[in-house]
């Protein structure tokens, strides 16, 4: 990878540049079934799509704190790399009180109320599904993020010395998260091509180094198992096996 890069967002750019066709976040559900694959072009994608509307639509700024009460899941990985593109704050599991704006999956809509910015809710349903009854006073991102453009740029630069990561007690700027995650690739044996399947939560560093930024700083993939206590251990095998997966975090 380029070893100028220095947020998150740069990592996903270099990786756009050297292979925009390869995997990058494999995703399994196993408490619905769901297995969602993206490339590095799919999800560069997305992650264009929600940063226009992150700073088109909802107004954020470089510095504003946005409470990201989401599971692991390809759409928090999304997110993730989205503040990281405005220059936002994500607070994995903030205090919406406190935060300029929130991102709530289904379950956490009560506690996200308490935000008294802008409140975006994802459903969580297969294929990026919409809610079937938006809930009030949230913006249905299934809704809203289809027409946002392909390409971002941001209003102002993003600054990789400026806050940008909060997560289990850690606050982190876009270079200490580039330079953690590589250390991190460099200490499971990562490297391009690898391929690592993360059961882990995103509530803490180590879960969200495993299962998105160490594999992106080093030029492999991530399998993201969500209840991955449903796999018997046989079907665990069957899934690193058919995934090729080269390291496993659970």
């Amino acid at each position: 990878m380029n070893a100028t890069d220095r947020t998150p967002a740069d990592l996903l750019r270099s990786a756009l540049a050297a292979d925009p066709a390869r995997p990058l976040v494999t995703f399994y559900d196993d408490a619905t079934g769901e297995r969602v694959e993206l490339s590095v072009a799919t999800f560069a994608n997305w992650v264009a799509k929600t940063a226009n509307l992150l700073q088109g639509e909802l107004a954020a700024e470089p510095g504003d704190r946005l409470a990201l009460l989401l599971p692991a899941h390809w759409q928090t990985a999304v997110w993730l790399l989205a503040c990281s593109s405005v220059g936002v704050v994500a607070e994995v599991g903030g205090d919406p009180a406190g935060a300029d704006l929130v991102v709530s999956g289904p379950d956490t809509l009560e506690e996200a109320r308490a935000c008294s910015g802008e409140r975006v809710a994802l459903a969580l349903r297969p294929l990026g599904g919409r809610f079937p009854q938006p809930p009030a006073g949230f913006a249905d991102y299934a809704v809203e993020v289809p027409s946002q453009g392909d390409r971002f740029a941001p209003y102002a630069p993003v600054d990789p010395d400026a806050p940008a990561l909060a997560v289990g007690g850690l606050e982190l700027t876009g270079a200490q998260v580039v330079e953690r995650a590589r250390a991190d690739a460099a200490r499971l044996g990562l490297g391009a091509g690898s391929r690592l399947l993360s059961g882990l939560a995103y509530d803490q560093w180590e879960g969200l180094s495993a299962g998105l930024l160490a594999p992106l700083a080093a030029g492999g993939s991530v399998v993201l198992c969500r209840n991955p206590d449903r796999l018997s251990g046989d079907d665990l095998d069957k899934r690193r096996e058919s995934e090729r997966v080269t390291v496993t975090a659970l």
